[in-house]
């Protein structure tokens, strides 16, 4: 995972993935509701996350994550899992727990991560 992507395009990635493990297939308007966005923007990110090399997107079909693209969204994806879990472990309440590990999931460090993730095992 060598390429530097912005906090948006994780976002997305984690998305499809998402919607990708449930349906076993995404498209736009999953996307778009998933992430509360237009379907313009959706698009014009699928043209942008393809030309990466992060996912296969063809106009008016669903898009699938590349091994590369899959990887970063299976990252962000356990980053996102363990900060939440924490959270909870906290008490902090499920709603606010979802929103402040999507902000945190970005933002801490892998060492603070695996930190994290290795107290929240501890406690259980």
């Amino acid at each position: 995972m060598t390429k530097h992507l912005t906090m948006n395009e994780e976002d997305y990635l984690e998305a499809i993935l998402n919607i990708s493990l449930e349906k076993g297939y995404a498209k736009s308007k999953d996307v778009s509701s998933e992430l509360c966005i237009t379907p313009s923007s959706v698009t014009e990110m699928f043209v942008k996350l393809s030309k990466k090399g992060l996912l296969h997107y063809r106009k008016y079909e669903g898009v699938s994550l590349t091994p590369e693209g899959k990887e970063i969204a299976q990252a962000v994806k356990g980053r996102h899992d363990v900060l939440v879990g924490f959270l909870k472990t906290l008490g902090v309440p499920d709603d606010v727990a979802e929103k402040d590990g999507c902000f945190m999931e970005h933002e801490l460090s892998a060492v603070t991560i695996e930190k994290i993730k290795a107290f929240t095992k501890s406690q259980k």
